[in-house]
């Protein structure tokens, strides 16, 4: 295989993320959407559309294997591929993240309950704004600039404590709605991981300029509101 033609097949590969993550952002900002209306309807197109980001992050997947397996790169350009595989979970499991959104929009129903919207969009547009610029820098290799997103997750967390303080005052003022009122702690909390994702593409951008892999932030998580 020709350079000219890696270089096409790697092009091609990140223009696929860049889609990917658009779909992701979409995804995310209309299930906080559809909770701020409890449109349920809209959360069922949502949760169905997960299907399609799977979908990407499978074929983006494989054509980066295909590409590994025939090609046999070196350094730099194995940095990218590596990093771009992990860059194509993170956007999958943040698809999950807004999945899990539209399914607490549905498992809430008509249950009269107080929901701190504007935390939870400002949470939401904040995410979404982090991920946007991180793959930006991901694709033109702008390690700099990546490496200054990460500190914005900081407002992300500050949002998160004052969604948590609202919640557990609802919480202690309507004793019978404390199962409903602890599926918004799932809404803050995936958005919350959302950001911590983001700073991992910030790492990979690094990396690929480095390879040096240097952690951003130490948050520890894993526990995830079931989506399925």
């Amino acid at each position: 295989m020709t350079r000219e033609t890696l270089d096409r097949q790697l092009h091609h590969i990140q223009d696929e993320i860049l889609l990917l993550g658009s779909l992701v952002e979409q995804a995310m900002l209309n299930a906080v959407q559809s909770l701020k209306n409890r449109d349920r309807a809209a959360a069922h197109k949502i949760y169905q559309a997960d299907q399609d980001i799977n979908e990407k992050r499978f074929a983006i997947e494989n054509a980066i294997l295909i590409l590994m397996a025939t090609q046999q790169p070196m350094a730099r350009d194995l940095r990218m591929l590596a990093a771009m595989l992990e860059v194509n979970t993170e956007l999958e499991r943040m698809g999950d993240y807004a999945k899990g959104i539209a399914k607490v929009t549905q498992r809430l129903g008509d249950v009269e309950i107080k929901i701190p919207i504007q935390e939870i969009e400002q949470m939401a547009s904040i995410a979404t704004s982090m991920l946007h610029r991180a793959l930006g820098c991901f694709i033109s290799e702008n390690a700099m600039v990546a490496s200054q997103i990460p500190a914005e997750d900081d407002q992300v967390d500050r949002l998160y404590e004052e969604i948590y303080r609202q919640i557990v005052h609802t919480m202690i003022e309507n004793p019978d709605l404390i199962d409903h009122t602890n599926l918004l702690l799932w809404v803050a909390h995936n958005l919350e991981r959302m950001a911590d994702r983001v700073t991992n593409i910030c790492e990979r951008t690094v990396f690929i300029n480095t390879g040096e892999l240097l952690e951003m932030d130490t948050t520890d998580d894993e526990e995830e509101l079931d989506s399925e």
